[in-house]
């Protein structure tokens, strides 16, 4: 995993795509980049040591992902979005 000074901001649209998802409490399908594919809950954005993180809901399960390891994440209503960095 990157370390702190590694951390590539996304794309603001992509960013925003994501708060919407996380109000909306919508069951995203996400793929990592390192190739793992995960269908769970978008609940919060947070902010830590500025780096952010997508917080998930996973079968009951919290897990926080970081913004620059989603490779894409889809919705019925965003369609599929390919996570770009700034």
């Amino acid at each position: 995993m990157r370390n702190n000074e590694d951390y590539r901001h996304i794309n603001c649209d992509d960013y925003d795509n994501l708060e919407l998802a996380c109000a909306k409490h919508w069951t995203l399908e996400l793929t990592l980049k390192n190739g793992e594919a995960l269908k769970a809950k978008a609940t919060d954005m947070i902010l830590r040591k500025n780096v952010e993180y997508l917080t998930i809901d996973l079968s009951g399960e919290t897990r926080e992902l970081r913004l620059d390891h989603i490779a894409s994440f889809s919705h019925p209503e965003l369609g599929t979005v390919f996570v770009s960095e700034e």
